[in-house]
């Protein structure tokens, strides 16, 4: 039996391009019930977007999060929203508070309860109790071995069985934790965690601060004598709780071996680079572990992860709780940065559209030079070599190229060697007279564009539905953290 690939999405973007990049299933979050309230989640009239995805990806599956601790009020709310909730085409919620569950039973009869790994369960009585109140499948506690996954699903064959196989981990047991809600009254349980146990605590007193930087400073417990904390000091941080991502992407036998049903990537607050390349990454290991392709068809797909923003990686709890132990510093990062999202081909009336309204304004503008002075006309033609931004360039039509939509995130310079990435392909590197930068709006040719400026991209290549434009990011050094502004 197959395991499921289960992707985030925290917005409807981010679904689109989970299912598009190989995901079974994805989860979101709505309104205000999800412990990601700072993803963008899912509002309004959203659904009908998910609706259309859900018919355009047949067989892919959704699951919504619910997972917050709720309080009476919340309840009142969430009773208030259910008409709205209908209208998604939910296949299961993940909650966490046992006291939604005999709600979500009467109005959602048909949806699948699983338990989400914020209620720490990591034992299979507690495994046999939930299915007898009827949940369908266990997220457990991040804090569990396969050893331990292995013997539950032995006890308890017909639960299914889901655990995070990338991403963030956090410090606290099944990431139930106050540090948030203490420094800056943001509460972790409501959805609202500020992520301090990555933040960069300062030690002030300068032989403290040495003996940090030595990398023999550790703390102890008082009363759990041999279990170490290291601290280590760097040029103005100190690490202690920043605990290292889970990647277990070369582990995947032994997560199938263990019972495991469906493996799930952690961030719906991640960026669509990242969930498109983590997603497909795994749809690639995945599909060599089941014979579908080879190991060395799926080798370039995985080498992929390290360039996503991650942290250090580790195996997390599921071999050796030394493993999770290991503290990390510093934010993600990646030599990438997503620079635009590719759209349909234009074809045929529209590209001929385009094509005209271009030629038509170069022979204006040609004619308008021809009009002036000779003066005039130098001094235009000087104002061109000085800001070759304002020279009125058309396309011209070039044997086997196509004609893109493109929705720049950052910047691109016509000038540069671009990189696309694909579902279908790992990754495509095109040269600077490969392709050129359009005006949508003019079909003049452009020097550069940036977020919000409406273009098209004329290509040489093919490319797939749902392709990823990347560049290198200029402000990226290779082992210096850079400042996430948190």
């Amino acid at each position: 039996m197959s395991m499921e690939l289960l992707s985030p999405a925290g917005n409807v973007e981010k679904l689109a391009y989970a299912y598009a990049y190989g995901a079974d299933a994805a989860y979101i979050g709505l309104k205000k019930f999800s412990l990601r309230v700072k993803a963008d989640n899912f509002y309004e009239d959203e659904y009908k977007k998910v609706v259309e995805l859900k018919k355009r990806y047949p067989g892919k599956r959704l699951h919504c999060a619910l997972n917050i601790s709720f309080h009476d009020e919340e309840i009142d709310n969430l009773r208030a929203n259910i008409d709205y909730f209908r209208q998604y085409p939910i296949d299961a919620f993940i909650v966490q508070d046992i006291g939604i569950v005999p709600l979500l039973q009467k109005e959602f009869p048909d949806a699948e309860l699983h338990l989400s790994t914020q209620a720490s369960c990591v034992n299979s009585e507690a495994v046999k109790m939930y299915k007898s109140i009827g949940f369908k499948r266990v997220v457990l506690g991040r804090e569990i071995s396969l050893a331990q996954i292995k013997r539950i699903k032995d006890a308890v064959p017909d639960m299914e069985l889901e655990t995070f196989v990338h991403g963030a981990m956090c410090i606290a047991y099944a990431g139930r934790c106050l540090m948030s809600a203490y420094l800056t009254g943001r509460s972790a349980q409501s959805g609202f965690c500020s992520h301090t146990c990555r933040w960069n605590f300062n030690l002030g007193v300068a032989d403290a601060k040495a003996l940090a930087q030595s990398g023999k400073l550790l703390i102890e417990e008082e009363q759990r004598k041999g279990e170490y904390f290291p601290i280590f000091e760097g040029e103005d941080f100190t690490a202690i709780l920043s605990s290292k991502d889970i990647n277990m992407i070369n582990h995947l036998a032994d997560m199938k071996a263990a019972g495991l049903d469906s493996l799930k990537i952690e961030g719906r607050m991640k960026s669509t680079y990242y969930v498109a390349m983590v997603t497909r990454a795994y749809r690639k290991a995945l599909d060599a572990l089941e014979g579908k392709i080879s190991r060395e068809e799926a080798a370039p797909y995985i080498a992929e992860l390290e360039n996503v923003s991650h942290r250090e990686s580790t195996t997390g709890f599921y071999y050796n709780k030394a493993d999770a132990d290991k503290t990390t510093s510093g934010a993600s990062d990646s030599k990438y940065q997503l620079a635009a999202q590719m759209g349909a081909e234009l074809k045929g009336e529209a590209f001929d559209a385009l094509y005209d309204e271009g030629q038509k304004r170069y022979r204006e503008n040609e004619a308008l030079l021809a009009g002036m002075h000779p003066d005039a006309r130098e001094a235009r033609l000087k104002d061109y070599e000085i800001h070759p931004d304002r020279r009125i360039l058309p396309f011209e039509k070039k044997d086997g190229w196509h004609l893109y939509e493109c929705t720049a995130m950052n910047k691109i310079n016509a000038s540069d060697e671009i990189e696309f990435v694909s579902p279908s392909f790992c990754n495509l590197l095109v040269k600077a007279d490969e392709w050129e930068l359009i005006s949508s709006e003019t079909g003049l040719k452009l020097n550069w564009v940036c977020d919000s400026h409406p273009c098209v991209i004329y290509t040489k290549y093919q490319l797939p539905d749902a392709t990823l434009l990347r560049t290198l990011d200029p402000d990226y050094v290779e082992g210096k953290i850079r400042d996430n502004g948190r």
